[in-house]
């Protein structure tokens, strides 16, 4: 979602960032013993980028999520929480 602010007659753009979890990118990246750098220098991303990846921050788009599951040698659904309820 993107807010309007005025400041001085310019205008702002304010992104809001959605902290819900959306993906599981840490939790495979702990269970499969490769460190968030290791994932950074593999995609050609910045350690800041993985980590904005990692605490849901922003999100990969898909072909990112793709290329992340290739990596890491997992299904991609398991780099994403589940729609369904328990």
């Amino acid at each position: 979602m993107k807010l309007l602010r005025l400041k001085n007659n310019n205008i702002q753009y304010i992104s809001i960032v959605s902290k819900e979890n959306l993906n599981r990118i840490k939790v495979v990246l702990v269970e499969r013993h490769i460190s968030s750098k290791a994932l950074a220098r593999h995609m050609g991303k910045t350690e800041s980028t993985v980590s904005r990846w990692c605490t849901n921050e922003i999100q990969p788009s898909v072909e990112t999520l793709f290329k992340i599951s290739k990596f890491l040698n997992v299904d991609i659904r398991l780099l994403l929480v589940s729609t369904e309820r328990d």
